[in-house]
């Protein structure tokens, strides 16, 4: 039995960190469950108006990789909220270095709240 990891392209943890999240819609996302938004009509309602099909792409990506979990709210009918897990916490320093550079490099970028950017 081979014990060497699977990668999809490489080993470059670039690469692989990109292939999770390095599309145009998956940071902003995170961003929004780091903002506190959880129910997929929260999500719908972001200013970049993603698209119903990509966000419930997206949503299903980041929990098939454990960045998010999926809860159930409501039964009838059923309606969930998504939760960032450990793992998607954990990005929050990226998404944070971001806002920087592009508070520092786009012109009229706008401020994201204080309590976001702390360390």
């Amino acid at each position: 039995m081979d014990n060497k990891p699977s990668f999809k392209r490489s080993g470059c943890p670039i690469v692989n960190s990109l292939d999770i999240f390095g599309d145009k819609w998956t940071l902003v996302v995170l961003r929004d469950l780091h903002c506190g938004k959880k129910t997929y009509s929260d999500l719908v309602s972001s200013p970049e108006k993603i698209p119903t099909n990509r966000l419930a792409e997206r949503l299903k990506r980041l929990e098939a990789e454990g960045i998010i979990s999926k809860v159930a709210y409501q039964h009838r009918p059923k309606r969930y909220e998504y939760l960032l897990t450990q793992k998607g916490k954990d990005l929050l320093p990226i998404l944070q270095e971001l806002a920087r550079w592009g508070n520092k490099y786009v012109e009229g970028s706008w401020i994201p709240p204080e309590w976001f950017m702390k360390v």
